[in-house]
C-alpha cells in the first residue's frame, strides 16, 4: 500500500514491519490497552508482563491468520514508528485487521487517511472492506462510521463492520 499523499506531506510513510519492530509494537499494543489496566490493582510490573504476553499472543494469531496480510509500520521522518496497520486485501472484502497508533498521535487524521486510502484501493477492485471494533472502543467505532462502515452484528467483545464502496455508474 502506498502512503496516502495527504500523510507523505506531513512526514509518514508505511513500510513493511518487521521482528526488529517488535519492542516498539510491544509498547504500542500496551498503550492501547491502558485505560483499561489503570483500574487493574496490580504492581506496573506485573502489568506490563501481562501486556506483554498479551501482545505475543495477539502477534502469533495475527500471523497465523492473516499471513498473507500487509503488516505495516507508520512512520514519521522525525518522530520514527508511530502506529501499526495491518491490512488483508482478499476477495470479496478487504480486512481491516487492526489499526493502532500511538497516544499523541491519535485523532490527528492518520486512521482516516489510511481507511480512505484502503477504501479507493478495494473501491477499485470492487470490493468493500471489513472489519471488527471491540465494543469498549466507541472512538474507533465513531470514525469507522464516519468513513461510511456499518454494524454488522455482534460477535462477543467486538461489533463486525463493513462498508461497500458506491454502486459503479
Amino acid at each position: 500500500m502506498q502512503t496516502p499523499a495527504l500523510l507523505a506531506e506531513r512526514g509518514f510513510s508505511l513500510r513493511a514491519a518487521h521482528d526488529d519492530d517488535l519492542p516498539w509494537l510491544r509498547d504500542l499494543y500496551a498503550s492501547t490497552r491502558a485505560e483499561e489496566m489503570a483500574t487493574v490493582p496490580w504492581p506496573e510490573i506485573a502489568k506490563r508482563s501481562f501486556l506483554d504476553q498479551q501482545f505475543g499472543l495477539q502477534h502469533l494469531h495475527y500471523l497465523a491468520h492473516y499471513g498473507d496480510a500487509d503488516f505495516l509500520a507508520i512512520e514519521h521522518a522525525e518522530r520514527g514508528p508511530v502506529g501499526r496497520y495491518y491490512l488483508q486485501r482478499t476477495a470479496p472484502e478487504h480486512l481491516l485487521v487492526d489499526i493502532s497508533v500511538f497516544p499523541p498521535l491519535r485523532g490527528s487524521g492518520i486512521g482516516t487517511a489510511l481507511i480512505r486510502q484502503s477504501q479507493q484501493d478495494a473501491a477499485a477492485l470492487g470490493r468493500g472492506m471489513r472489519l471488527h471494533v471491540q465494543h469498549s472502543n466507541p472512538g474507533a467505532r465513531r470514525l469507522y462510521e464516519r468513513l461510511g462502515f456499518i454494524v454488522d452484528g455482534t460477535e462477543g467483545t467486538h461489533r463486525p463492520m463493513r462498508w461497500s464502496p458506491p454502486p459503479l455508474t
